[in-house]
């Protein structure tokens, strides 16, 4: 037991004998599978208790979240393992710069539900690029939209958080990593396919707990190792591996790890992009993202939705010290490991020669806490990963079925759907798994930079055209389309030359060109903020404005308009059967005399499946939500359930106040770290 705890400089034959190989042990394997069994028991429950079978339930939970539950999906979704992994690798490689990403979203989530979400509720959308359908008319940007959401949620959302947490199992168990993969995945599709977001939401709020229980107790443990927070200060510094080149300046801490703000030019996250390039994709991810919005539109009220971002912005502030520390920490405690310089060393480590701070949270894991803890935390890691991936499965496959499936096929039935949501959610795991060396080549094996940069290199655009259509009446089509593609097409061009140029290691020379060596990505941010903003006010102002009921009840400005009736486009109107916000079909005669005669053929059939598969095909039909239940629902986009402004003046005026006290700690932090 004292040599899995403890280990002896390394020699000259073998550099990796010192390095521990713990595994899980019975009791961490016995608390793992209890809360397997006690998630997917919260999954079925919630499948089963929520109404599933429309588009309605499955897509937007059926409207009836209440704040506790949207908050701790909204940290969950946001907080994946991919956030476990990159914020704790780059505090252990970096210090804490990358803390200015989470006190930049705290802001950013209380924007959503004070800001943008009342226009998304005025407008009654349910996805994003169909909010841009409304506002703008046309199909070509809610199309374009749509895609590009779906291809960043395969390169910085799925393949990262299954890549993370393949690696915390990878570590733990030593098991090859896509057999890693291929496990995580078994487990998260099966109540993501079944439940739709209300099984998600339900299991999110349960995870959260599990995830922050989990990291309360690590954090302690890490800080008790070093001595506390001046421990850390003085100890961080010299953390620095036994077989490093003494002439090289190869793993060494930096002098401004406890600094958020740094020198513009020379640091890893210069000031001024923290301050502006940063903004912009954090205003795209919080207040426009399918995966965030999709939460606060499931809530019960506008209210419940403040209530959830408060409850979500609070717990922002935590990934600083239950991430980035005991990141900091791992580094101290593992030196040779976690902070190692040499290529070959660190790809017998963790098989990255470009570093392996991206293991210093299950480093910390494993070799810290006591047997039953090590579980908890597996548990806590499992947690994050299916947390973060059902959230996004649910949306990915919410935009591909109502914004381009819907689109092709504009009379689809509700079943059809339904199985395309389903396959779909397949269909990306793929994909995402395909991609998974790329990401473990990127950024010097910091996971989290990995993330941000190519963040930085799509969402600006999609971002400012968000904020010109719900704050600028006279932006049109036109302008807000050549925006788009101008700005997406200079994302690519950066996004490819980084993949085609890829970071030397620290010892190589930089023969990079110009625009991705000394151009920082978040500088590089705030140039396509730029050109998509000003090419969107060009063609918008020398074109004909949009018409008002491209305006009505779809801008900041205009919320409180009289609702009008707009005339869509004929190609991309909905089915003509829809729901009511209540939920009922709202059906003309012909489909009246339709649903007849499917209820008799229904009815028909069921006399059929009186074989022996019956029980077979009732029970996938079950898991997909398709019950035959004599009467198929009623194909349409699904409205959103929150459907006024109205709120109690005594539970505004509670929430507002609790927001200006939110936004005060957020300031306190940035002060003291900056």
């Amino acid at each position: 037991m004292e040599s899995s705890t403890s280990s002896p400089p390394p020699t000259q034959s073998d550099p990796l004998e010192a390095f521990t190989r713990r595994t899980l042990e019975a009791g961490d394997i016995a608390v793992l599978i209890l809360y397997f069994l006690f998630v997917l028991a919260v999954g079925l429950w919630s499948t089963v208790k929520t109404k599933r079978d429309t588009v309605k339930g499955y897509f937007l939970a059926g409207g009836n979240m209440l704040w506790w539950p949207v908050g701790a999906s909204l940290f969950a979704s946001n907080v994946g393992s991919g956030h476990f992994v990159g914020l704790a690798g780059s505090g252990a490689a970096a210090g804490l710069s990358v803390t200015a990403y989470e006190l930049n979203g705290l802001f950013f989530v209380l924007m959503l539900s004070w800001i943008f979400l009342p226009i998304y509720i005025t407008g009654q959308v349910t996805t994003m690029p169909e909010y841009l359908w409304k506002r703008f008319g046309g199909n070509r940007i809610p199309i374009i939209l749509a895609v590009l959401y779906l291809f960043i949620y395969i390169f910085t959302k799925i393949s990262v958080d299954m890549y993370a947490g393949a690696i915390f199992i990878q570590q733990s168990l030593h098991v090859n990593l896509y057999l890693a993969v291929v496990g995580l995945l078994a487990v998260t599709a099966l109540y993501t396919i079944a439940g739709g977001l209300a099984a998600v939401i339900y299991t999110d709020a349960l995870q959260t707990l599990i995830m922050l229980i989990g990291a309360l107790i690590l954090m302690g443990y890490s800080f008790a190792a070093v001595g506390g927070l001046e421990g850390l200060e003085e100890k961080y510094f010299l953390a620095m591996a036994s077989n490093r080149s003494g002439n090289s300046s190869c793993g060494l801490p930096r002098e401004d790890a406890f600094h958020i703000f740094r020198d513009p030019v020379t640091s890893d996250l210069p000031w001024p992009g923290i301050l502006f390039g940063m903004s912009i994709p954090s205003l795209w991810y919080w207040c426009t993202d399918q995966v965030i919005v999709q939460r606060t539109l499931a809530a019960k009220n506008l209210s419940h939705a403040k209530g959830g971002s408060l409850m979500a912005a609070y717990l922002k502030v935590l990934p600083l010290f239950i991430m980035v520390f005991p990141g900091m920490v791992s580094r101290v405690l593992f030196p040779d490991e976690v902070a190692c310089a040499d290529p070959e060393i660190c790809r017998e480590v963790c098989s990255n020669p470009a570093g392996c701070s991206d293991i210093a949270y299950p480093k910390l894991v494993l070799e810290l806490l006591p047997t039953g803890l090590r579980g908890l935390m597996m548990a806590v890691m499992v947690a994050a990963l299916t947390s973060s991936l059902t959230s996004i499965f649910n949306s990915a496959s919410t935009i591909f079925t109502m914004d381009l499936w819907n689109h092709l096929r504009p009379r689809a039935s509700e079943k059809e759907l339904m199985i395309v949501g389903r396959v779909f959610v397949l269909l990306l795991v793929l994909v995402s798994i395909l991609w998974i060396p790329v990401v473990q080549a990127s950024q010097g094996g910091q996971l989290f930079i990995y993330i941000q940069s190519i963040s930085s290199y799509l969402q600006p655009p999609v971002a400012v055209v968000f904020i010109m259509g719900c704050f600028w009446k006279r932006a049109n089509e036109k302008g807000a389309f050549f925006g788009l593609v101008l700005g997406l097409l200079l994302g690519l061009v950066r996004l490819i030359l980084d993949f085609i140029y890829v970071q030397p290691r620290c010892d190589q020379l930089d023969e990079r060109p110009a625009v991705v060596k000394d151009v920082h990505y978040l500088y590089f941010s705030m140039i396509l903020s730029s050109v998509t903003l000003i090419t969107v006010c060009a063609v918008s102002w020398f074109t004909e404005p949009p018409s008002k009921e491209m305006v009505s009840r779809l801008t900041w400005f205009t919320r409180h308009d009289p609702v009008v009736q707009k005339e869509q486009v004929p190609s991309a109107t909905p089915p003509p059967l829809t729901l009511s916000h209540n939920g009922t079909p709202e059906a003309s005669g012909t489909n009246i005399q339709f649903e007849m005669v499917q209820e008799n053929m229904s009815k028909t059939h069921s006399c059929d499946m009186t074989t022996k598969r019956s029980k077979v095909v009732k029970a996938i039909l079950w898991l997909c939500g398709m019950e035959n239940k004599g009467k198929e629902p009623a194909p349409s986009r699904a409205d959103p359930v929150i459907v006024s402004l109205e709120e109690n003046p005594l539970v505004k005026t509670l929430l507002d106040l609790s927001l200006i006290i939110c936004i005060s700690c957020a300031i306190f932090l940035w002060g003291y770290f900056a």
